[in-house]
Protein backbone atom coordinates (compact mmCIF):
# COMPACT_ATOMS: atom_id res chain seq x y z
CA UNK A 1 0.00 0.00 0.00
CA UNK A 2 1.25 3.41 -1.41
CA UNK A 3 1.46 6.02 1.80
CA UNK A 4 2.21 8.69 0.11
CA UNK A 5 -1.42 8.67 -1.94
CA UNK A 6 -3.18 8.22 1.28
CA UNK A 7 -6.75 10.59 1.59
CA UNK A 8 -8.53 11.26 4.22
CA UNK A 9 -12.58 10.63 3.90
CA UNK A 10 -12.88 14.62 4.25
CA UNK A 11 -10.35 14.53 1.01
CA UNK A 12 -11.83 12.15 -0.78
CA UNK A 13 -15.91 13.22 -0.36
CA UNK A 14 -14.19 16.80 -1.23
CA UNK A 15 -12.82 14.97 -4.31
CA UNK A 16 -16.51 13.34 -5.13
CA UNK A 17 -18.18 16.68 -4.28
CA UNK A 18 -15.71 18.63 -6.98
CA UNK A 19 -16.14 15.67 -9.53
CA UNK A 20 -20.31 15.63 -8.99
CA UNK A 21 -21.03 19.05 -8.29
CA UNK A 22 -18.55 20.63 -11.11
CA UNK A 23 -19.31 18.10 -14.45
CA UNK A 24 -23.63 18.43 -13.90
CA UNK A 25 -25.14 21.34 -14.36
CA UNK A 26 -28.77 22.09 -13.87
CA UNK A 27 -30.80 19.03 -14.01
CA UNK A 28 -34.28 17.57 -15.56
CA UNK A 29 -34.98 14.21 -13.75
CA UNK A 30 -38.50 12.28 -13.86
CA UNK A 31 -39.45 9.49 -11.17
CA UNK A 32 -41.82 8.84 -8.57
CA UNK A 33 -42.23 9.77 -5.18
CA UNK A 34 -41.44 7.98 -1.99
CA UNK A 35 -40.80 8.37 1.49
CA UNK A 36 -42.09 12.02 1.18
CA UNK A 37 -41.62 13.98 4.45
CA UNK A 38 -41.90 17.35 5.54
CA UNK A 39 -39.24 18.54 8.53
CA UNK A 40 -40.29 21.11 11.71
CA UNK A 41 -38.30 23.51 9.52
CA UNK A 42 -40.22 22.99 6.75
CA UNK A 43 -38.37 21.86 3.90
CA UNK A 44 -39.07 18.72 1.76
CA UNK A 45 -36.90 15.51 2.12
CA UNK A 46 -37.76 12.73 -0.36
CA UNK A 47 -36.87 10.00 -2.69
CA UNK A 48 -37.28 9.53 -6.18
CA UNK A 49 -37.23 6.00 -8.02
CA UNK A 50 -37.59 4.37 -10.80
CA UNK A 51 -37.67 0.85 -11.04
CA UNK A 52 -33.52 0.54 -11.16
CA UNK A 53 -32.27 3.52 -8.84
CA UNK A 54 -32.92 5.34 -6.25
CA UNK A 55 -32.09 9.20 -5.40
CA UNK A 56 -32.64 11.41 -2.56
CA UNK A 57 -33.77 14.72 -2.94
CA UNK A 58 -34.93 18.00 -1.02
CA UNK A 59 -36.85 20.68 -1.40
CA UNK A 60 -36.14 24.00 0.64
CA UNK A 61 -39.19 25.73 2.35
CA UNK A 62 -38.47 28.76 -0.29
CA UNK A 63 -39.33 27.17 -3.08
CA UNK A 64 -41.25 24.67 -2.07
CA UNK A 65 -43.94 27.50 -1.38
CA UNK A 66 -44.39 28.02 -4.71
CA UNK A 67 -45.98 24.64 -5.67
CA UNK A 68 -49.46 24.68 -7.14
CA UNK A 69 -49.74 20.90 -5.77
CA UNK A 70 -48.72 18.72 -2.43
CA UNK A 71 -46.24 16.07 -3.27
CA UNK A 72 -46.79 12.96 -2.09
CA UNK A 73 -45.90 9.31 -2.14
CA UNK A 74 -46.39 7.70 -5.17
CA UNK A 75 -46.66 11.00 -7.57
CA UNK A 76 -44.88 10.90 -10.84
CA UNK A 77 -43.28 14.02 -10.49
CA UNK A 78 -40.57 15.97 -12.85
CA UNK A 79 -37.77 17.99 -10.98
CA UNK A 80 -35.28 20.24 -12.01
CA UNK A 81 -32.29 21.08 -9.80
CA UNK A 82 -28.53 20.49 -9.11
CA UNK A 83 -26.54 17.70 -7.61
CA UNK A 84 -24.84 18.16 -4.27
CA UNK A 85 -22.85 15.91 -2.21
CA UNK A 86 -23.93 15.61 1.55
CA UNK A 87 -20.40 15.46 3.12
CA UNK A 88 -21.66 14.43 6.72
CA UNK A 89 -23.33 11.51 5.62
CA UNK A 90 -21.28 10.64 2.56
CA UNK A 91 -24.75 10.58 0.36
CA UNK A 92 -25.35 12.64 -2.80
CA UNK A 93 -28.46 14.13 -3.54
CA UNK A 94 -30.59 16.29 -5.89
CA UNK A 95 -31.47 19.60 -4.50
CA UNK A 96 -34.55 21.02 -6.39
CA UNK A 97 -35.46 24.23 -7.73
CA UNK A 98 -38.86 23.65 -9.37
CA UNK A 99 -41.06 20.07 -9.62
CA UNK A 100 -44.54 19.46 -11.60
CA UNK A 101 -46.29 16.47 -12.05
CA UNK A 102 -44.95 14.61 -15.03
CA UNK A 103 -47.82 14.50 -18.08
CA UNK A 104 -49.92 16.79 -15.63
CA UNK A 105 -49.97 20.17 -17.88
CA UNK A 106 -51.66 17.55 -21.00
CA UNK A 107 -54.41 16.64 -18.31
CA UNK A 108 -54.83 20.14 -16.32
CA UNK A 109 -55.18 21.78 -20.29
CA UNK A 110 -57.53 19.09 -21.24
CA UNK A 111 -59.68 19.34 -17.94
CA UNK A 112 -59.71 22.78 -17.78
CA UNK A 113 -61.01 23.29 -21.89
CA UNK A 114 -63.51 20.56 -20.53
CA UNK A 115 -64.87 23.04 -17.59
CA UNK A 116 -65.24 25.45 -20.33
CA UNK A 117 -66.96 23.74 -22.23
CA UNK A 118 -69.48 22.52 -19.50
CA UNK A 119 -69.71 25.75 -17.50
CA UNK A 120 -71.02 27.38 -20.96
CA UNK A 121 -73.69 25.10 -21.04
CA UNK A 122 -74.66 26.03 -17.67
CA UNK A 123 -74.17 22.54 -15.97
CA UNK A 124 -72.03 24.62 -12.94
CA UNK A 125 -74.58 27.23 -12.26
CA UNK A 126 -75.48 28.04 -9.04
CA UNK A 127 -79.18 28.40 -9.60
CA UNK A 128 -79.55 25.38 -10.89
CA UNK A 129 -78.09 23.75 -7.39
CA UNK A 130 -80.59 22.29 -4.71
CA UNK A 131 -80.31 22.51 -0.89
CA UNK A 132 -79.04 18.98 0.84
CA UNK A 133 -81.92 17.66 3.08
CA UNK A 134 -80.73 18.09 6.54
CA UNK A 135 -82.11 14.82 7.83
CA UNK A 136 -82.16 12.66 5.22
CA UNK A 137 -83.26 8.88 5.65
CA UNK A 138 -81.72 7.13 3.22
CA UNK A 139 -77.87 8.12 2.15
CA UNK A 140 -76.54 6.66 -1.03
CA UNK A 141 -72.86 6.23 -2.00
CA UNK A 142 -71.74 5.66 -5.04
CA UNK A 143 -67.74 4.29 -4.96
CA UNK A 144 -65.67 1.03 -4.37
CA UNK A 145 -67.26 -0.96 -1.64
CA UNK A 146 -63.82 -2.05 -0.72
CA UNK A 147 -62.71 1.18 -0.81
CA UNK A 148 -60.91 3.43 2.88
CA UNK A 149 -63.90 6.06 1.44
CA UNK A 150 -67.07 3.62 1.97
CA UNK A 151 -65.53 2.38 5.33
CA UNK A 152 -64.79 6.31 6.62
CA UNK A 153 -68.76 7.28 5.55
CA UNK A 154 -70.34 4.05 7.23
CA UNK A 155 -68.19 4.72 10.69
CA UNK A 156 -68.93 8.71 10.60
CA UNK A 157 -72.94 7.93 9.86
CA UNK A 158 -72.45 4.90 12.34
CA UNK A 159 -71.20 7.63 15.46
CA UNK A 160 -73.63 11.00 13.84
CA UNK A 161 -76.82 9.42 13.05
CA UNK A 162 -77.23 5.93 13.55
CA UNK A 163 -80.65 5.90 12.18
CA UNK A 164 -79.92 6.87 9.02
CA UNK A 165 -80.16 4.10 5.94
CA UNK A 166 -76.96 3.51 3.75
CA UNK A 167 -77.18 2.03 0.30
CA UNK A 168 -73.92 1.03 -1.84
CA UNK A 169 -73.84 1.88 -5.23
CA UNK A 170 -70.86 -0.45 -6.12
CA UNK A 171 -68.49 1.15 -8.86
CA UNK A 172 -64.73 1.23 -9.54
CA UNK A 173 -63.58 4.31 -8.63
CA UNK A 174 -60.10 4.32 -11.31
CA UNK A 175 -59.87 2.93 -14.99
CA UNK A 176 -61.29 3.17 -18.14
CA UNK A 177 -64.70 1.88 -16.99
CA UNK A 178 -65.30 3.60 -14.23
CA UNK A 179 -66.74 6.74 -15.44
CA UNK A 180 -69.08 4.74 -17.47
CA UNK A 181 -69.94 2.66 -14.42
CA UNK A 182 -70.18 5.61 -12.19
CA UNK A 183 -72.57 7.75 -14.11
CA UNK A 184 -74.92 4.81 -14.65
CA UNK A 185 -75.05 4.11 -10.84
CA UNK A 186 -76.23 7.54 -10.84
CA UNK A 187 -78.92 7.36 -13.15
CA UNK A 188 -79.84 4.26 -11.29
CA UNK A 189 -80.08 5.80 -8.07
CA UNK A 190 -82.43 8.76 -9.45
CA UNK A 191 -84.45 5.90 -11.52
CA UNK A 192 -85.19 3.56 -8.52
CA UNK A 193 -85.67 6.86 -5.83
CA UNK A 194 -82.78 4.77 -3.99
CA UNK A 195 -81.89 7.99 -1.64
CA UNK A 196 -82.66 11.57 -0.03
CA UNK A 197 -78.93 12.28 -1.03
CA UNK A 198 -75.97 10.53 -3.04
CA UNK A 199 -72.21 10.73 -2.16
CA UNK A 200 -70.21 10.44 -4.85
CA UNK A 201 -66.38 10.01 -4.60
CA UNK A 202 -63.45 8.24 -3.81
CA UNK A 203 -60.30 8.93 -1.53
CA UNK A 204 -56.89 10.33 -2.41
CA UNK A 205 -54.79 9.44 -5.35
CA UNK A 206 -53.00 10.83 -8.45
CA UNK A 207 -54.65 13.28 -10.55
CA UNK A 208 -54.70 10.39 -13.36
CA UNK A 209 -56.26 7.95 -10.66
CA UNK A 210 -59.13 10.94 -10.32
CA UNK A 211 -59.92 11.65 -13.99
CA UNK A 212 -63.21 9.27 -14.15
CA UNK A 213 -64.56 11.68 -11.73
CA UNK A 214 -64.37 14.42 -14.40
CA UNK A 215 -65.35 12.52 -17.13
CA UNK A 216 -68.21 14.23 -19.21
CA UNK A 217 -70.79 11.26 -18.60
CA UNK A 218 -70.37 11.14 -15.06
CA UNK A 219 -70.37 15.33 -14.93
CA UNK A 220 -73.53 14.79 -16.78
CA UNK A 221 -74.92 12.30 -14.82
CA UNK A 222 -74.33 14.57 -11.29
CA UNK A 223 -75.82 17.65 -12.73
CA UNK A 224 -79.00 15.88 -14.46
CA UNK A 225 -79.36 14.05 -10.98
CA UNK A 226 -83.04 15.03 -9.34
CA UNK A 227 -81.12 13.78 -6.00
CA UNK A 228 -79.44 15.76 -4.52
CA UNK A 229 -75.84 15.27 -5.01
CA UNK A 230 -72.35 15.77 -3.25
CA UNK A 231 -69.03 15.27 -4.59
CA UNK A 232 -66.31 14.12 -2.62
CA UNK A 233 -63.21 13.15 -4.74
CA UNK A 234 -59.80 12.39 -3.33
CA UNK A 235 -58.28 14.80 -0.14
CA UNK A 236 -59.13 18.59 0.45
CA UNK A 237 -56.10 19.94 -2.26
CA UNK A 238 -57.96 17.81 -5.14
CA UNK A 239 -60.44 18.12 -7.16
CA UNK A 240 -62.56 17.00 -10.19
CA UNK A 241 -65.45 18.43 -12.70
CA UNK A 242 -67.91 16.53 -10.81
CA UNK A 243 -67.21 19.00 -7.55
CA UNK A 244 -68.38 22.04 -10.14
CA UNK A 245 -71.70 19.99 -11.09
CA UNK A 246 -72.66 18.69 -7.98
CA UNK A 247 -75.26 20.43 -5.64
CA UNK A 248 -72.12 20.50 -2.38
CA UNK A 249 -68.91 19.93 -2.58
CA UNK A 250 -67.00 17.76 0.18
CA UNK A 251 -63.12 18.00 0.80
CA UNK A 252 -63.25 14.28 1.73
CA UNK A 253 -65.31 11.35 1.69
CA UNK A 254 -65.45 11.59 5.46
CA UNK A 255 -66.63 15.48 5.45
CA UNK A 256 -69.16 14.66 2.64
CA UNK A 257 -71.02 12.07 5.61
CA UNK A 258 -70.48 15.05 8.26
CA UNK A 259 -72.61 17.37 5.79
CA UNK A 260 -75.13 14.70 4.71
CA UNK A 261 -75.49 13.63 8.86
CA UNK A 262 -76.29 16.27 11.59
CA UNK A 263 -75.53 14.75 14.91
CA UNK A 264 -78.44 14.08 15.84
CA UNK A 265 -77.37 13.99 19.38
CA UNK A 266 -75.91 17.32 19.24
CA UNK A 267 -79.35 18.18 17.53
CA UNK A 268 -81.50 16.91 20.43
CA UNK A 269 -79.36 18.68 22.87
CA UNK A 270 -79.81 21.99 21.24
CA UNK A 271 -83.81 21.32 21.11
CA UNK A 272 -83.60 20.28 24.92
CA UNK A 273 -81.13 23.39 25.73
CA UNK A 274 -84.05 25.99 23.31
CA UNK A 275 -87.10 24.29 24.78
CA UNK A 276 -84.98 24.59 28.93
CA UNK A 277 -84.14 28.59 27.49
CA UNK A 278 -87.65 28.90 26.79
CA UNK A 279 -88.85 27.77 29.52
CA UNK A 280 -86.86 29.93 31.75
CA UNK A 281 -87.81 33.13 29.55
CA UNK A 282 -91.54 32.51 29.98
CA UNK A 283 -90.67 31.84 33.71
CA UNK A 284 -89.16 35.10 34.11
CA UNK A 285 -91.56 36.82 31.68
CA UNK A 286 -94.49 35.15 34.21
CA UNK A 287 -93.22 36.64 37.20
CA UNK A 288 -92.14 39.84 35.71
CA UNK A 289 -96.08 39.73 35.22
CA UNK A 290 -96.57 38.89 38.51
CA UNK A 291 -95.00 41.42 39.86
CA UNK A 292 -96.31 44.36 37.52
CA UNK A 293 -100.36 42.84 38.27
CA UNK A 294 -99.63 42.74 42.16
CA UNK A 295 -100.53 46.06 43.21
CA UNK A 296 -103.74 45.60 41.29
CA UNK A 297 -104.60 42.59 43.57
CA UNK A 298 -108.32 43.35 45.35
CA UNK A 299 -107.17 44.38 48.89
CA UNK A 300 -104.81 46.83 47.35
CA UNK A 301 -107.01 48.36 44.66
CA UNK A 302 -109.17 49.20 47.87
CA UNK A 303 -106.48 50.53 49.78
CA UNK A 304 -105.63 52.21 46.63
CA UNK A 305 -109.20 53.42 45.99
CA UNK A 306 -109.49 54.92 49.25
CA UNK A 307 -106.39 56.29 49.14
CA UNK A 308 -107.68 58.33 46.54
CA UNK A 309 -110.99 58.67 47.85
CA UNK A 310 -110.43 59.97 51.04
CA UNK A 311 -108.82 62.99 50.80
CA UNK A 312 -111.67 64.06 48.26
CA UNK A 313 -114.68 62.24 50.54
CA UNK A 314 -113.01 64.83 53.73
CA UNK A 315 -112.92 67.87 51.04
CA UNK A 316 -115.74 67.21 50.26
CA UNK A 317 -117.20 67.37 54.03
CA UNK A 318 -115.45 70.31 54.69
CA UNK A 319 -116.98 71.79 52.00
CA UNK A 320 -119.95 71.17 52.39
CA UNK A 321 -119.76 72.13 56.28
CA UNK A 322 -118.58 75.38 54.93
CA UNK A 323 -121.52 75.60 52.23
CA UNK A 324 -124.18 75.01 55.10
CA UNK A 325 -122.44 77.74 57.81
CA UNK A 326 -121.89 80.40 55.01
CA UNK A 327 -125.74 79.50 53.74
CA UNK A 328 -126.76 79.96 57.42
CA UNK A 329 -125.17 83.05 58.37
CA UNK A 330 -126.72 84.65 55.17
CA UNK A 331 -129.94 83.43 56.05
CA UNK A 332 -129.34 85.39 59.48
CA UNK A 333 -128.50 88.35 58.02
CA UNK A 334 -131.92 87.94 55.40
CA UNK A 335 -133.89 87.19 58.68
CA UNK A 336 -132.75 90.27 60.33
CA UNK A 337 -133.23 92.58 57.12
CA UNK A 338 -136.77 91.14 57.15
CA UNK A 339 -137.56 91.75 60.37
CA UNK A 340 -135.81 95.47 59.96
CA UNK A 341 -138.35 95.82 56.74
CA UNK A 342 -141.63 94.13 58.94
CA UNK A 343 -140.77 96.45 61.52
CA UNK A 344 -139.77 99.38 59.55
CA UNK A 345 -143.56 98.66 57.30
CA UNK A 346 -145.12 97.86 60.34
CA UNK A 347 -144.12 101.28 61.64
CA UNK A 348 -145.52 102.72 58.43
CA UNK A 349 -148.79 101.33 58.45
CA UNK A 350 -151.70 103.04 58.60
CA UNK A 351 -153.64 100.49 60.33
CA UNK A 352 -150.71 100.87 63.11
CA UNK A 353 -150.83 104.71 63.39
CA UNK A 354 -154.78 103.93 63.62
CA UNK A 355 -154.37 101.20 66.25
CA UNK A 356 -152.69 104.33 68.29
CA UNK A 357 -155.19 106.70 68.44
CA UNK A 358 -155.02 108.51 65.37
CA UNK A 359 -157.62 108.81 63.00
CA UNK A 360 -158.00 109.92 59.00
CA UNK A 361 -160.69 112.82 58.17
CA UNK A 362 -161.87 113.39 54.81
CA UNK A 363 -164.10 116.41 54.08
CA UNK A 364 -166.33 116.07 51.36
CA UNK A 365 -167.43 119.03 48.94
CA UNK A 366 -169.65 119.06 45.92
CA UNK A 367 -169.63 115.42 45.48
CA UNK A 368 -165.86 114.48 46.23
CA UNK A 369 -163.72 113.81 49.32
CA UNK A 370 -160.03 114.91 50.41
CA UNK A 371 -157.85 114.22 53.50
CA UNK A 372 -157.68 117.15 55.79
CA UNK A 373 -154.11 118.12 56.34
CA UNK A 374 -154.31 121.99 57.16
CA UNK A 375 -157.85 123.51 58.94
CA UNK A 376 -157.02 126.55 56.50
CA UNK A 377 -158.30 124.07 53.63
CA UNK A 378 -161.72 123.80 55.77
CA UNK A 379 -164.82 126.56 55.74
CA UNK A 380 -167.16 126.63 58.29
CA UNK A 381 -170.33 123.91 56.88
CA UNK A 382 -167.93 121.72 55.41
CA UNK A 383 -168.81 118.11 56.26
CA UNK A 384 -166.14 115.83 57.30
CA UNK A 385 -165.99 111.97 57.98
CA UNK A 386 -163.29 110.89 60.46
CA UNK A 387 -162.13 107.43 60.24
CA UNK A 388 -160.73 105.96 63.52
CA UNK A 389 -159.32 102.59 63.50
CA UNK A 390 -163.24 100.99 63.53
CA UNK A 391 -166.49 102.87 62.29
CA UNK A 392 -166.45 106.10 60.79
CA UNK A 393 -168.09 109.48 62.62
CA UNK A 394 -169.29 112.28 60.62
CA UNK A 395 -169.29 115.76 61.98
CA UNK A 396 -169.75 119.34 60.43
CA UNK A 397 -167.40 122.17 60.48
CA UNK A 398 -168.71 125.17 62.64
CA UNK A 399 -164.69 126.71 63.53
CA UNK A 400 -161.06 126.31 62.34
CA UNK A 401 -158.33 127.95 64.28
CA UNK A 402 -154.98 127.87 63.72
CA UNK A 403 -155.16 129.36 60.30
CA UNK A 404 -152.54 132.03 58.76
Amino acid sequence: MDAARKLTVSELTEYIRRCLEGNFGALVVEGEVSNCKLSSTGHLYFTLKDPGAVISGVMFGNRLHSLAFEPKDGMLVRVQGRLSVYSQRGSYQIVCEEMELAGAGDILAMLEKRKRALAAEGLFDEKRKRAVPRFPETVGVVSSPTGAAVRDILNILRRRAAGIRVVILPSPVQGQEAAAVIARRIEQANQWKLADVLIVGRGGGSLEDLLPFSEEIVVRAVASSEIPVVSAVGHEIDWALSDFAADLRAPTPSAAAELVSENRAAVLDGVLKTVERIRQIMAARLERARLLMRPFGLEDLEHRFRGILQPRLVRFDDARENLITALQRHIGKLRRRLELAAASLEAGSPLSILERGFSVVTAESGGKSSIVRRAAGLRQGDRLVIRPMEGLITAVVRETSGTQ
